[in-house]
């Protein structure tokens, strides 16, 4: 899985320019993930990675790519410290990480890294599948 990461100002106007182009083309969005501070940017996931990519292009608009592996944590405080300190012990930057799902007292993560096999062998043991929907709910997909 990629990540699809348009950094930009943050200002009005900027994310909806971002998904009006993606849901131009039709392409439906699994997950939409937004920086803060005076630095925007947002992190788009899906299941049509072609569609999304194309989209970008047509428009113009930067962006970079990102390999996204999934991993499980508990659901309590230190979790997330825990896995960020193996992947920096590593090596590994974090580009990304947002949360896809909770349930069952776990939480199921995506993270955007630098090194993917790195990362990979060490959270082999928190790795886990998770697969963007087919279709979304209206508002998680991209705007129109």
């Amino acid at each position: 899985m990629q990540a699809f990461i348009l950094e930009s100002t943050n200002r009005p106007g900027e994310f909806a320019r971002q998904s009006s182009a993606i849901a131009a083309d039709d392409v439906n969005v699994a997950a939409i993930h937004l920086g803060l501070g005076p630095r925007g940017g947002s992190a788009f996931l899906t299941r049509d990675e072609l569609g999304v990519r194309s989209a970008l292009k047509a428009t113009g608009l930067e962006y970079r790519e990102v390999p996204v592996l999934t991993v499980s944590l508990d659901d309590k405080p230190g979790a997330a410290a825990k896995t960020a300190r193996k992947l920096a012990d590593a090596g590994v930057n974090i580009e990304l990480f947002a949360p896809m799902q909770y349930a069952d007292g776990k939480a199921t993560v995506a993270i955007g890294v630098d090194k993917i096999a790195e990362a990979r062998r060490v959270l082999s043991d928190q790795l886990t599948e998770w697969k963007a929907p087919e279709r979304m709910h209206a508002g998680i997909a991209a705007a129109r």
